[in-house]
C-alpha cells in the first residue's frame, strides 16, 4: 500500500472521531482567549494519542510528532479554536450549550480536522522524515489575534518551520472541493473608533448647540472619499462603518455620538496611509464644524499572503488526495484572518475546505446564527492536511 493510500484508509477509519470532535466543540463553543475548557478538551486528545502537548500563548498548544531523522526538516500546520458572540437558532443534535456563543465561523472544525491529522501522523511516524508541528491557537477572532501571542510565546521557533498550512471552512464551495489562490488573498484589518463630542441642548434651538449627530454624518460620508479618491483603484480597500450610536429622543440633541467601523487594505504601506488620512480627515472636520472628534484606532491583522511555491505544492497534493476535478482557484476577499502573523514570517499558505451542500440546505455563509456544515467535508479534511504536510516534508 503506498503512502497515499495508507492516509485516505487511517482518514476513513477516523472520519467518526472527527465528526464527533466536531460536535462536541461546537456544543461547547468559548469565547476568544476564554477557550480554558476547549484547551482541556484538545489537550486529553493528544495525550491519548500518546503525545505530549505544550502550553503557550495561555489557551494555545503546541505539539510535534518527530518522524525518522527528526532534524531534517519541520512544517506546521496550524487551527483555531475560539467561538464567536452570537447566538445558534439551528436545531442540531449539537447545538451550542451556551446562549449568546457559537461556533459560526468553523473553528470547530478546523479544530477537529487538525486533531484527525495529528491521528493520521502520529501512526505514520515510521514512514517519514521530519518533524511535523501542529498549532492549536486561541483568539482568532479578537484583536490582536491568538496568533501574535502563539509567535511571541516561541510557536515559530527551535526550529523555524520550513514552510505552515492552514486550512478554513468556505462555505460559498461545495463538499468536497478544495480552493486555492496564491499571492495576495486576504486584507489587514483595523477598527476604527470615533468619539464625536458637540454641546448638547433642545432640539428646537440648535443655534445654542454643536449638534454632533450632524458632523458624524458629515464625517462617515467624507471619509469615505479617502476610499474613493486617495486610494488606487487598482488596490482593493474597503472602510464601512457599522455602528453609530448618539441621542436618546427625537428633540434633545446628545453631546456625544459613536462611531465604530472596520478599515481593510492589501497592502501595508497604503494601509499605515489610510489609518493617517482617516484620523486626520475626522479630526478636522469636527473641529471646523466647532466640536471635537477623538480617533482611536484598533491595529488589527496585516494582509495574508500565501506563497506561491508552497501553494502550488499544497495544490498539488491536494489533486492527488481529491482530484483534480475538485480542486478550484478562488478569488481574493476583504476578510482577514490572524494566520497572517504567520505569513508575515515564514513561507506560508491558507487555503480553503469546501462545506456548503444545497440540498441539505447548508448554505449559510459564516459569522451567521445560521451556518452550519457539510459533515461529508470532514470525510477529507483531516487526510488532506496530513497528506500536505507529508508533501511538504519531502519537498
Amino acid at each position: 500500500m503506498s503512502l497515499l493510500e495508507k492516509v485516505k484508509s487511517l482518514s476513513q477509519q477516523y472520519t467518526q472521531d472527527v465528526i464527533a470532535w466536531r460536535r462536541h466543540l461546537h456544543a461547547n463553543p468559548e469565547l476568544s482567549y476564554q477557550e480554558y475548557e476547549t484547551v482541556k478538551y484538545v489537550a486529553e486528545q493528544l495525550k491519548s494519542f500518546g503525545l505530549n502537548p505544550k502550553a503557550v500563548a495561555d489557551t494555545g498548544l503546541v505539539v510535534e510528532i518527530e518522524g525518522k531523522n527528526p532534524s531534517k526538516k519541520t512544517v506546521a500546520l496550524r487551527a483555531d479554536m475560539d467561538a464567536l458572540p452570537i447566538t445558534e437558532v439551528n436545531e442540531v443534535p449539537y447545538k451550542s450549550t451556551k446562549p449568546g456563543i457559537m461556533h459560526a465561523c468553523g473553528h470547530d472544525v478546523h479544530t477537529s480536522s487538525l486533531l484527525g491529522s495529528v491521528k493520521i501522523l502520529n501512526e505514520l511516524r515510521n514512514e517519514f522524515e521530519g518533524t511535523i508541528r501542529f498549532l492549536f491557537q486561541p483568539g482568532e477572532e479578537k484583536n490582536p489575534g491568538g496568533a501574535s501571542y502563539m509567535i511571541r510565546d516561541g510557536a515559530l521557533e527551535n526550529p523555524k518551520p520550513a514552510s505552515i498550512i492552514g486550512q478554513h471552512v468556505f462555505p460559498l464551495l461545495p463538499a468536497g472541493k478544495i480552493g486555492f489562490r496564491e499571492g495576495m488573498y486576504m486584507a489587514s484589518a483595523d477598527e476604527i473608533y470615533l468619539k464625536v463630542i458637540g454641546k448638547g441642548g433642545h432640539g428646537a434651538a440648535p443655534e445654542l448647540t454643536i449638534d454632533p449627530i450632524v458632523i458624524a454624518c458629515n464625517i462617515i460620508v467624507s471619509l469615505q472619499q479617502i476610499i474613493s479618491r486617495n486610494a488606487s483603484p487598482k488596490q482593493p480597500t474597503v472602510l464601512t462603518f457599522g455602528k453609530i450610536e448618539g441621542g436618546a429622543t427625537t428633540n434633545v440633541i446628545p453631546m456625544e455620538v459613536n462611531i465604530a467601523g472596520t478599515f481593510r487594505a492589501m497592502n501595508e504601506e497604503w494601509r499605515e496611509e489610510g489609518l493617517r488620512r482617516i484620523k486626520k480627515m475626522a479630526e478636522s472636520l469636527a473641529e471646523g464644524m466647532g466640536g471635537k472628534c477623538e480617533v482611536n484606532i484598533s491595529k488589527g491583522y496585516p494582509f495574508l499572503q500565501n506563497d506561491p511555491t508552497v501553494t502550488r505544492r499544497i495544490k498539488a497534493a491536494a489533486t492527488e488526495y481529491v482530484g483534480a476535478e475538485n480542486v478550484v482557484d478562488i478569488d481574493i476577499t476583504l476578510g482577514a484572518e490572524d494566520f497572517a502573523y504567520y505569513s508575515q514570517l515564514v513561507p506560508a499558505s491558507f487555503y480553503r475546505l469546501g462545506t456548503r451542500n444545497e440540498a441539505k440546505g447548508i448554505t449559510s455563509y459564516v459569522h451567521t446564527p445560521t451556518f452550519d456544515i457539510d459533515e461529508d467535508a470532514l470525510k477529507i479534511s483531516s487526510g488532506l492536511m496530513a497528506w500536505m504536510a507529508l508533501q511538504e516534508l519531502r519537498s
